[in-house]
């Protein structure tokens, strides 16, 4: 037997993915999540998967976990109650944000709700300049009285963010110790550790974020390791960030606003490593589970990444209508457009989609676990591209006639269509809402959607990739195997990684080496302590960055540094860097400009594997179809005998055109007419667009 035994598990809306890994040998499992104590899913579905592989529990050395649960936390609203306390005359940050407006002319604009109401947002009087340097001590005496009406008000966490703390976190930190030694029970985030960076609004938004997540994710990750411990595991437990690298489970207790987007990282890691092997220089991840749909762009088999996200956008497309994260990132675009997301008519008789989900309880009305509403899901089945009796392997049968119903009663009696034409429309929909994002979201990193192939996976994708290819003119579609666990099967390529980033203001005319290089060595060596127990003798590498602008700007480029000491002379050749970063960005550099940097990050992570590409497939006999089923074509209105094939069955070179269904049992991929597919090298479903 090998030795390396590891495990991962995706916890998403709707389903619970276990993928279990041991050499080149994989098995995957596909459960319902149980939103109300989700470990049980995930020890159901290890216990499974266990027994699937002939193991137990004490044979897995590694267990790698993900999960959109403090994402759907700040959704849902259903986090903490918890409480801000700010510099006195700083008690509306929340409301004031940064003066601006998502959408100019919209006079019933919808500003996010924050997080923590004004009634529990409180003050206390103390100030640092920009410099940490004290212009009014810290009245202890008002930190008391603040205790003791957190403690009144039942407040379970509470967020300190103090004017330039990143400067100077002395007076949060004191904060802090009144606090506990008043309300030993209350949970405390100070904004100086979970986003040392300039700018009052984003650090009090990521410091009001994870405290209002931290108890949730607290208490789930400490049950967690309890019942692993108890099924007698003793290996590595890690949680991947939404940066997409790996840490520590007692790292996330700590910051779990840092696993806000878990699960989808994990998607995007999958997706860089199918790139690689297919050769995909340009590739545009698309992951559709259960609940929501992402879009992410890779460049040279990276993905892309940012330092800031906005949760639950009042806007599904405008940047600015979400609640701001500062936190490392992958960057990509979320939408409610999952299996599980609700399909209704509105005021105007229109078909919408989402973002309301459905999720596993009770899930859609093809469940048969009470849903009344159609979904995405129900649409698929009544096409005919989903068989209700070979859902997830069989595991789940689904209710045809129940999902006709839903649809029925909710789209096509208001609409005057037919059942099959109002699931068509459904269908349609979920689709041009991808495609919509897919397109928004190239437009705002300055790339041309039509210029990159399409990877495919998650429980949903592969049904839509097609359409939604043939909206946004990609040439390509590429569905790797393990598609519906993708996000899990990443995990498992992710490295073990942690990023800071701290603010300190320098003017490259007045550059002071010495004392960039004393900041940047003291976080290598806080991130190191972070990463190397769970590196487990694995090599690590850092990555040092700059973060600058030219004097008045607004916004500061990226600037790689050397991994070393600076010196005096480093200051001409981080302009050089600047400049060269900036013309590529907007075609010319301002000659002999001041420029300045705002703040400087370090990265140690372990090394990722990217895999070689696959050479030829080799020629093989056409495939013969398992059988036909019957698929409803809204475009002509008419219902088709559409062949099906086993993925499993499918050796690689095997080639046959669209339409066709290619079913495995995590998820079913739907091949159009304007496709030709065939199985690659290391077994993708490659759909190349017919000319013409």
């Amino acid at each position: 037997m090998g030795k390396d035994l590891r495990i991962a598990v995706d916890i998403g809306g709707t389903f619970t993915d276990v993928v279990l890994e041991e050499g080149e040998r994989r098995l995957t499992r596909k459960l319902l999540t149980t939103p109300q104590r989700p470990e049980e899913a995930v020890l159901d579905g290890v216990r499974l998967i266990l027994v699937d592989a002939g193991r137990v529990f004490g044979d897995v050395t590694v267990f790698v976990h993900g999960t959109t649960l403090a994402t759907n936390a700040v959704i849902e609203r259903r986090g903490a109650r918890t409480a801000l306390i700010a510099t006195e005359g700083f008690r509306d940050v929340l409301d004031i944000a940064n003066e601006s407006r998502y959408d100019q002319y919209d006079l019933t604009i919808e500003k996010p709700r924050p997080l923590v109401p004004r009634a529990l947002r409180f003050t206390v009087p103390e100030r640092m300049d920009v410099h940490g340097k004290v212009r009014l001590a810290l009245d202890e005496a008002a930190v008391r009285a603040v205790a003791a009406e957190l403690g009144a008000q039942g407040i379970e966490s509470v967020a300190v963010a103090f004017m330039h703390s990143y400067v100077n976190p002395a007076h949060e930190r004191r904060t802090r110790e009144i606090l506990m030694a008043e309300q030993p029970n209350l949970r405390v985030t100070l904004s100086s550790e979970v986003c040392p960076e300039v700018r009052e609004y984003e650090r009090t938004s990521t410091a009001v974020a994870n405290a209002y997540v931290q108890p949730l994710m607290d208490s789930y990750l400490e049950r967690m390791q309890t019942a692993l411990a108890a099924e007698k595991f003793t290996g590595t437990i890690y949680l991947v960030t939404s940066g997409g690298g790996l840490t520590a489970i007692e790292t996330a207790r700590r910051f779990p606003v840092r696993l806000i987007e878990s699960g989808p990282a994990g998607g995007a890691i999958f997706a860089a490593q199918v790139a690689s092997r297919a050769g995909e220089k340009r590739a545009l991840s698309y992951d559709m589970g259960g609940t929501t749909a992402k879009i992410c762009l890779i460049d040279d088999f990276t993905p892309h990444t940012a330092r800031l996200f906005e949760v639950d956008r009042a806007a599904r497309f405008l940047k600015g209508s979400g609640l701001p994260v500062r936190i490392p990132v992958i960057e990509m675009v979320e939408i409610g457009a999952g299996g599980g997301s609700i399909a209704r008519l509105d005021a105007l008789k229109r078909v919408t989609v989402g973002p309301e989900s459905a999720g596993a309880e009770p899930g859609p009305a093809c469940y048969g676990r009470g849903g009344l509403h159609p979904a995405v899901t129900d649409a698929n089945v009544v096409l005919g591209t989903i068989d209700p009796k070979d859902f997830a392997g069989g595991t789940i049968v689904l209710d045809l006639e129940a999902a006709k119903g839903a649809l029925e009663r909710d789209v096509a009696v208001g609409l005057g269509l037919s059942t099959d034409m109002a699931a068509y429309a459904v269908y349609e929909m979920v689709s041009e809402n991808m495609a919509s994002a897919a397109r928004v979201h190239a437009v705002e990193r300055g790339a041309v959607v039509n210029q990159y192939n399409l990877i495919a996976f998650g429980g949903g994708a592969p049904l839509h990739a097609a359409r939604v290819a043939e909206k946004i003119g990609v040439q390509r579609v590429i569905v790797p195997p393990n598609a519906g666990v993708g996000s899990a099967v990443g995990f498992l390529a992710a490295p073990v990684s942690f990023e800071l980033v701290r603010s300190r203001y320098m003017r490259l005319d007045a550059f002071d080496a010495a004392s960039a290089s004393q900041l940047l060595d003291e976080m290598s060596a806080e991130a190191t302590a972070l990463v190397v127990p769970g590196a487990r003798g694995m090599k690590t590498f850092e990555r040092r960055v700059a973060f600058m602008r030219y004097v008045g700007q607004g916004h500061e480029i990226m600037v790689v540094l050397p991994s070393r000491a600076l010196v005096a002379g480093d200051a001409e050749a981080l302009r050089a860097a600047y400049e060269r970063d900036y013309a590529a960005l907007f075609e010319r550099h301002i000659p002999n400009a001041a420029i300045e940097i705002l703040s400087w990050s370090v990265q140690v992570s372990t090394e990722t594997n990217l895999p070689a590409v696959q050479g030829a497939a080799p020629v093989v006999p056409q495939p013969v179809p398992v059988g036909r089923r019957p698929v409803f074509d809204g475009r002509s209105g008419r219902t088709t005998y559409v062949p099906v094939y086993r993925r499993e069955a499918l050796p690689p070179g095997s080639a046959f055109p669209g339409p066709a269904i290619v079913a495995e049992d995590e998820t079913s991929t739907y091949i159009s007419a304007s496709f030709t597919a065939r199985i690659d090298a290391s077994g993708c479903i490659v759909m190349d667009r017919r000319a013409g």
